[in-house]
C-alpha cells in the first residue's frame, strides 16, 4: 500500500502538471493536456486501481493548493470529472479478470469492451460540460456562441488577422455550434483509446503491464455497441436537447465502431502482399479527409464494416479459409 501510494502521488503531481501546461500558451501545450490521463492510467495498470485512486486524489488537492482552494470547482472539480475518473475507470476495467472453470485459465477484460467504455466516457465528459452552458437547447447554443464569438473577436483584433465578413462569421458560428458538441465528444473517445494503448505499451514495455498484451487485430465490440449506436444516430434527429444528446452517444460510439473497424482491416489483410502500403493508406486516409471535413466518410466505412463483421463475422469465416500459419 505504501508503494501504491508513493506511485500514485508521483503519478497525479504528473498529471496535475499536464493538466495546467495550457497555461504557458506554448502550442506543445495543447498536446501536454491531451496526456493528462496518462500517469493516472499508468499507476492504475501498472501497480493497482488505488495507485490511480490516490493519483486521481493528489492531482485534484495539488491543483486546489496551486489555485487556491476557493477555485475547488471550478479547476479540481473539471479535472476529477473530465481527467481523472475515466482515467482511473479504465485502468480499472483494463485489469479485470476471472478464472475459467473449464480450462482454469485467466480471461481479462475484453479490449473490446475497454474502447465501448472509452467512447462512452467521452461522451460523458461532453454531457457533464452541457449543464454550464444552458440546460436547454437554445440556451446551450446562445452560450457556446457567445464563447465563440469572443474567441473570434480576439483573433480578429491582432493586427495580423483578416477581419471576418458578418454573414461568412455567421455562417462559420453556427457550423461550429452544430459540431462541437460531437466532435468533442469524438476527440475525447480517441483521446482515451490513444492513452489508454500509450499507457499499456508503455507497461508492456517496461515489463510493468500486469495482463497480457492483447491481440487487437481479433478486438470485438460488445454485442450492445451495435444497438446504441443505431439507436443515437437516429435519436439524433430528435428536437431539442435530445437529441443533441443522442448526437453526442452517436459521434462517440462512430469512433468505437471505426477502432472496431480498423481492427477488422488489420486481420483482413494479414498475408496480403503490399499489406503496409494498404495499412498506410487507411489510417493516411482519416488525417486527410478530416482536413477536407469530409472525415464522415471513412468513418461511416470502417464503421459499416464493423456492423458487418458483428452480422457475419468475416473474421472467422476468413480464419477457416486461411492456413494455419496466417491464423495468428
Amino acid at each position: 500500500m505504501v508503494k501504491n501510494g508513493l506511485i500514485g502521488i508521483g503519478a497525479g503531481a504528473a498529471a496535475a502538471f499536464l493538466f495546467v501546461s495550457p497555461a504557458s500558451g506554448t502550442p506543445l501545450a495543447l498536446l501536454l493536456l491531451l496526456v493528462a490521463p496518462l500517469p493516472i492510467l499508468i499507476a492504475a495498470m501498472g501497480w493497482s486501481h488505488w495507485a490511480g485512486l490516490v493519483a486521481v486524489g493528489t492531482a485534484a488537492l495539488g491543483l486546489a493548493v496551486i489555485f487556491g482552494f476557493g477555485e475547488f470547482p471550478s479547476v479540481s472539480i473539471p479535472f476529477v470529472l473530465g481527467i481523472g475518473a475515466p482515467a482511473w475507470w479504465l485502468g480499472y476495467l483494463a485489469l479485470l479478470a476471472r478464472v475459467e472453470p473449464a480450462t482454469g485459465g485467466v480471461e481479462w477484460y475484453p479490449a473490446g469492451s475497454l474502447v465501448f467504455w472509452s467512447a462512452i466516457l467521452g461522451a460523458a465528459v461532453m454531457l457533464v460540460v452541457i449543464p454550464f452552458y444552458g440546460m436547454d437547447l437554445q440556451t446551450f447554443q446562445a452560450t457556446l456562441r457567445k464563447v465563440l464569438e469572443a474567441a473570434l473577436r480576439l483573433d480578429s483584433d491582432a493586427a495580423s488577422a483578416p477581419a471576418l465578413r458578418s454573414a461568412d462569421q455567421d455562417r462559420f458560428l453556427d457550423f461550429l455550434v452544430a459540431v462541437m458538441p460531437p466532435a468533442a465528444a469524438a476527440l475525447g473517445s480517441v483521446t482515451n483509446m490513444l492513452n489508454l494503448w500509450l499507457a499499456g505499451r508503455i507497461l508492456h514495455i517496461s515489463g510493468r503491464l500486469r495482463r497480457p498484451w492483447p491481440d487487437l487485430p481479433a478486438l470485438r465490440l460488445p454485442l450492445s455497441a451495435p444497438v446504441l449506436l443505431i439507436a443515437t444516430l437516429i435519436g439524433s434527429y430528435l428536437s431539442g436537447m435530445a437529441g443533441l444528446i443522442m448526437g453526442i452517444f452517436g459521434a462517440a460510439l462512430l469512433i468505437a465502431h471505426t477502432a472496431a473497424g480498423l481492427a477488422i482491416v488489420h486481420t483482413l489483410t494479414r498475408g496480403v502482399p503490399g499489406r503496409a502500403a494498404i495499412l498506410s493508406a487507411v489510417y493516411g486516409a482519416l488525417p486527410f479527409f478530416a482536413v477536407l471535413r469530409v472525415l464522415h466518410w471513412p468513418v461511416f466505412a470502417l464503421t459499416g464494416l464493423a456492423l458487418i463483421d458483428c452480422l457475419f463475422d468475416l473474421r472467422g469465416r476468413l480464419a477457416q479459409r486461411r492456413p494455419p500459419a496466417l491464423r495468428d
